[in-house]
């Protein structure tokens, strides 16, 4: 396989093992909260937000250093250091049943993944220079996959481990070869999956002086010397969109887990029924950037947002198929926009792609973390149904402002 290729496909399994493990929170938490660690919503609300805002402020300076270094490490290291605290959390949760204990290597964990973000963008828009879009589209594809594997397979392993929980809640089956009275112990030899992610790019990513050698290479191809211009107003708007996009699409997907729980599903369910919530929002985005690429983006992006809403509204009033059905068409279509953004943020910041990615996957991060601790803490005063229907409104508005966009933003 070409280095470049190579390069390409390290970085996507990097990130597919990362969301693997950074999707599994709520699973993770809905599972604690009813037979081990009693949490309240605001709770798991804080948990996910605080984690989440801890994967959002640091990106952009990450991509600074990606930008710099090339980021080998910044990447392999990042991996091993969320999935090791993710697996730390999972133990002493089980181990003392102290949410605190619990918290702090939780929410720290995803520091790692900050820094494997905008690292893996950057490889996946310069491995192939001219076929950094669809390579781009590539990279979130696996990053989604990992976002809709990971709730199906903590489910189903916490299922497989606890077969009675659903008649004894509270009284778990099995004790763990770690001296755990709760049998989490599938999701703790899971870490091990890791291992090939880590060690594949440690050997691909560039080392600092390859990274700075291919840079000068493009440059004196002329393929840096584009005249840098910021516009304001296209920035502004497309914060925005990011915001209302964040606080509705990806604060409550937290609480997907949660909405079913409560209607008496296993672990195993409610975590398939996220899992379809990921995987149409993987699809859609290869979908959503070949129509952005032949038609109107601003329109592509409005639709994908606007379609969702009613999708938003209905889901908490389903059950069944159709609850699946609902689930795919708030993910898919909500989800539809992610990869056009950061192209949009990538052609603001031509020369700096790497900063260009960690600062708007940060914002997006980061409003999905304020999106988590709002959704808990009206769904504790309102109920979840209600507060669903307000996210179906919020996603609408994200799609107006679409409009607001120029035609083509331009370099």
């Amino acid at each position: 396989m070409p280095r470049r290729y190579r390069l390409l496909w390290s970085v996507c399994i990097g990130h597919l093992t990362n969301d693997i493990f950074a999707s599994m929170t709520p699973v993770l938490l809905t599972f604690l909260a009813a037979s081990i660690l009693p949490m309240s919503n605001i709770q798991i609300g804080l948990t996910v937000g605080i984690a989440q805002l801890l994967n959002a402020l640091p990106q952009p300076f990450f991509g600074l250093r990606a930008d710099r270094s090339g980021g080998r490490r910044l990447g392999s290291l990042g991996l091993l250091l969320h999935v090791g605290l993710f697996t730390l959390a999972v133990a002493l949760a089980a181990l003392t049943q102290q949410y605190w204990l619990m918290f702090f290597p939780l929410v720290i964990a995803p520091i790692g993944s900050a820094a494997l973000h905008p690292v893996g963008a950057l490889h996946a828009a310069e491995s192939v220079p001219r076929r950094s879009a669809f390579h781009m589209a590539i990279f979130f594809l696996m990053g989604q996959t990992g976002l809709a594997l990971g709730p199906a397979i903590a489910g189903i392993l916490l299922d497989q481990a606890n077969p009675n929980l659903l008649g004894r809640m509270g009284e778990l089956v099995g004790v763990s070869a770690f001296g755990i009275q709760s049998d989490v112990t599938p999701i703790l030899w899971l870490s091990l999956i890791s291992i090939p992610g880590i060690a594949l790019m440690w050997t691909s990513i560039p080392k600092h002086h390859e990274h700075h050698a291919a840079q000068d290479e493009r440059k004196s191809q002329g393929d840096d010397g584009v005249k840098q211009h910021f516009p304001l107003l296209a920035f502004v708007i497309l914060g925005l969109i990011v915001v209302l996009r964040g606080l509705g699409q990806q604060g409550s997907v937290a609480f997907v887990p949660l909405l079913f729980q409560q209607k008496g599903w296993s672990p195993a369910a409610y975590g398939v029924i996220t899992s379809s919530y990921w995987i149409a929002s993987g699809v859609s985005g290869l979908i959503f950037g070949r129509l952005a690429d032949h038609f109107d983006r601003r329109k592509v992006m409005m639709l994908s947002m606007i379609l969702s809403a009613p999708a938003f509204f209905l889901l908490p009033a389903h059950e069944g198929a159709f609850a699946f059905f609902l689930a795919m068409a708030a993910g898919g279509l909500s989800g539809g926009a992610h990869s056009l953004i950061v192209v949009m943020a990538q052609d603001l910041i031509p020369l700096r792609k790497g900063f260009a990615s960690g600062a708007i996957l940060g914002f997006i991060f980061g409003t999905g973390a304020i999106g988590s601790l709002a959704i808990g803490a009206i769904s504790d005063q309102i109920g979840l149904g209600a507060t669903f229907e307000i996210v179906a409104v919020i996603i609408a508005v994200a799609g107006l402002l679409s409009l607001l966009l120029p035609r083509q933003v331009k370099a």
